[in-house]
């Protein structure tokens, strides 16, 4: 018998197969993003996906791939989840009704091209970020409708339990549904107060991954790649230029991380590091980014960032930093974008510049008010300063304040190291 048709239907079968694996890879998060714009509702829209898919690996490899498979995706999957509405139907007559104004305002697939969808990922990203909802449930929001990443997996970045994740992200959705909060891109008078909301929920996230808050870890490469991804999109969907100066600077600083940390995971200083392992290629990324961000004239805090952060990957060595120019860049930053923290940033530049008698006398400025008092940074800033300066009793109490604060694994063991070289 020959056996050639049926091996080539197989090999039809499993390619098929090997298709709809890369589509649900490479496109279900642009395929969510259209359906719940077109079904108005997070939940419904993701069972709908999840139909769609089921579907496609059911007729995919009988019927052949189709000519679009996104639009017939998002075709699929709504009607899949007006076919469900119209069962629940049968309980509830307000669901009929919403299951019918669904099927009329059904539309050609045709009409789900790559600028509609384009347009749909922005919009789902300004709903996530939506001022409304509060800042935890922004980013975990964004990181399971936006990016892809399960509750678990965020659970676990974010050193929580699965279960309370999961209902911080209920909750945003129901806020969203029962606030009517509108499934849109800003209007142009809106759009500069709306994304600078969405820009600080990308920053959060790469923070997080850049250097953790609590754990065994430094980083986290996890959520510093999706913050990067979620950066580029941002900036090829709406290309203002702190969306760029944002994109560089996370570029900047992550080009660092092979170099952040030893082999066993200890802390390595900026100037202590080894500038062979920076990544070059997020540097010339980087690097363009914040010229081109600075030419536009309309740039603000995250590219003034990027600029400082520039000036660092520009050094071949750490004593070649130009400090005057880290200090004239934290003058412009704290015009732009006043904070302790900036002031404290500024304050560590000046000692590198003046020395670190100028450097404590800034730092002392601050606690002086009050405040970061309880920010491990600055405690730890001030026992630099005052070791380099041989004062070891203000030194050894500084970081001992900072190693009570500190809950980040590497860093403790940063600052006991310390505190044992001065004893």
């Amino acid at each position: 018998m020959d056996r050639t048709p049926q091996f080539g239907l197989e090999s039809t079968a499993e390619h098929a197969r090997d298709t709809v694996d890369a589509i649900y890879r490479s496109d279900s998060r642009h395929v969510l993003a259209t359906l719940i714009r077109l079904l108005g509702d997070f939940d419904l829209a993701e069972e709908a996906l999840h139909e769609a898919f089921t579907a496609a690996i059911e007729q995919w490899p009988r019927d052949g791939v189709p000519t679009n498979p996104r639009a017939w995706l998002v075709s699929t999957g709504r009607f899949k989840a007006i076919d469900s509405m119209r069962r629940r139907a049968r309980f509830d007559a307000s669901v009929a009704e919403i299951a019918e104004r669904l099927h009329a305002a059904a539309s050609d697939p045709s009409e789900y091209d790559d600028e509609t969808v384009k347009d749909d990922r922005l919009r789902l990203i300004f709903t996530c970020c939506h001022p409304a909802l509060s800042p935890d449930a922004q980013v975990a929001l964004t990181l399971r409708e936006v990016c892809g990443l399960t509750t678990e997996e965020i659970a676990r970045a974010y050193l929580t339990s699965a279960a309370t994740l999961a209902q911080r992200i209920v909750r945003a959705k129901s806020k969203i549904r029962d606030a009517r909060i509108p499934y849109q891109v800003p209007a142009p008078a809106e759009l500069a107060n709306r994304l600078d909301s969405v820009l600080e929920v990308v920053y959060l996230v790469f923070n997080e991954g850049y250097s953790a808050s609590s754990g065994a870890s430094l980083t986290r490469a996890d959520l510093s790649g999706e913050a990067i991804r979620l950066g580029r999109l941002l900036l090829e969907l709406l290309p203002e230029p702190e969306a760029a100066g944002l994109l560089a600077l996370m570029l900047l600083q992550e080009s660092r991380r092979a170099a952040r940390t030893s082999q066993a995971g200890d802390l390595i200083l900026l100037e202590d590091q080894d500038r062979s392992l920076w990544n070059r290629a997020y540097i010339a990324e980087g690097l363009a980014l914040v010229q081109q961000s600075l030419s536009s004239r309309r740039f603000g805090p995250y590219t003034l960032q990027a600029a400082i952060a520039a000036v660092h990957a520009e050094a071949p060595t750490a004593s070649a930093t130009k400090w005057a120019q880290i200090v004239g860049l934290y003058d412009l930053l704290a015009r732009a974008a006043p904070s302790p923290v900036i002031e404290l940033n500024r304050a560590v530049a000046v000692a590198m510049r003046d020395g670190p008698a100028a450097g404590l006398e800034l730092i002392d400025a601050i606690l002086a008010r009050g405040e970061l008092a309880n920010y491990h940074l600055v405690h730890s800033a001030r026992a630099d300063l005052c070791r380099r300066l041989g004062k070891a009793a203000d030194a050894r109490a500084a970081y001992e304040r900072a190693l009570a604060l500190t809950h980040q694994a590497p860093e403790r063991r940063f600052i006991e190291r310390r505190l044992q070289e001065l004893k």
